[in-house]
């Protein structure tokens, strides 16, 4: 029998039991005075009626005082103080965990309520900072730049002061669609589109979107695709394809090589994207799909931290899943399963 079955039994007893005592004092009242008449009779009732209703009363008054009204006066208190923005709060249960009623349950649960709201604060102060420094970059460049485009009579450099202000503008564009696109996903309810999809052709075009910068990096790439076809989303997928692929030509040095497949393993669309760049280490790999975490620094001027995690966020939408194994020095691989 559970916790709460238990004190209804009990409380449904103990009604039972002031109600028999009730009428059975009566009875006892009524046998000691049966024989001096029916006034006394009655005024005997009466008070033994009245001694014991205010006994049990007293009594329960007692009893709701400790076991209900105090737990809720805590409990009104701690939401409260939540309520007015202290997620601090922390309610300790009365009984143990094998004996929690309904009032020690609240409890826990405000408890936890508190902790992931505390961790939401957190994580929401961390993001505004964040994103007010990646946004202040780009436009402290291209004031910058802008200031020096407008006294600057040499053509070459105010070809490459124009050059310098669009690479920052495309950064800020890209931080902002990130930020938008991250945000929708978090926040709404979506109705994705789905229609089957050739992943191979899929992968083929991401890669075909970066011809110049491979011809640039003189990168070798390599592609083993299967026919692979899937019920997706197309416009998520390309954001996976598009981030997973960017990276792997950002972090791969001149003359190194890019792998890319697709395979059907297991009833599992299986995707990999491989690279000989200069891998991440263990620390990076457990942070790699947090929000504005940019572990290689020599590259940070090139993102805004937020692509990998714009990844992680659409394959969990999707209901796929994604895995990353490196090696300093040595390349970083990404496995994304689509079922």
């Amino acid at each position: 029998m559970s916790r709460s079955k238990f004190m209804n039994t009990m409380g449904y007893v103990l009604f039972f039991i002031t109600t028999a005592i009730a009428v059975t004092g009566a009875f006892i009242a009524f046998s000691a005075v049966e024989d001096k008449g029916n006034t006394a009779i009655a005024i005997a009732i009466l008070c033994s009626i009245v001694v014991i209703a205010t006994f049990f009363t007293v009594a329960d008054i007692i009893r709701r005082k400790i076991m209900i009204d105090k737990p809720v006066k805590e409990i009104l208190s701690a939401t409260q103080k939540i309520a007015e923005g202290d997620f601090s709060v922390r309610l300790k249960p009365k009984h143990s965990y094998d004996k929690y009623n309904e009032y020690d349950m609240i409890k826990e649960n405000l408890n936890a309520m508190a902790m992931e709201l505390e961790k939401n604060e957190v994580l929401k102060t961390d993001f505004i900072s964040n994103v007010s420094h990646e946004i202040k970059t780009p436009v402290s460049i291209i004031k910058s730049y802008a200031s020096l485009l407008e006294k600057e009579a040499d053509l070459e450099k105010r070809a490459e002061y124009r050059h310098q202000i669009a690479l920052a503008s495309n950064r800020l564009s890209e931080l902002v669609t990130n930020i938008l696109q991250l945000n929708k996903l978090e926040n709404q309810a979506l109705k994705l589109e789905y229609k089957m999809i050739r992943l191979d052709d899929m992968l083929a075009d991401s890669i075909i979107n970066f011809e110049r910068i491979i011809e640039e990096k003189k990168l070798e790439i390599e592609c083993d695709f299967d026919e692979v076809v899937v019920s997706s989303s197309k416009s998520y997928l390309e954001i996976i394809w598009n981030n997973l692929i960017s990276n792997a030509i950002k972090f791969t040095e001149p003359g190194g090589k890019v792998y890319v497949s697709t395979k059907w393993i297991d009833g599992e669309a299986v995707v990999i994207v491989r690279d000989t760049g200069c891998g991440i280490d263990a620390e990076t790999g457990k942070r790699i799909f947090d929000k504005f975490y940019q572990g290689e620094t020599s590259h940070s001027g090139e993102g805004n931290g937020l692509g990998l995690a714009l990844v992680k966020k659409v394959i969990d939408v999707l209901g796929g899943e994604i895995s990353v194994s490196s090696e300093l020095g040595k390349g970083t691989t990404f496995t994304v399963k689509i079922k």
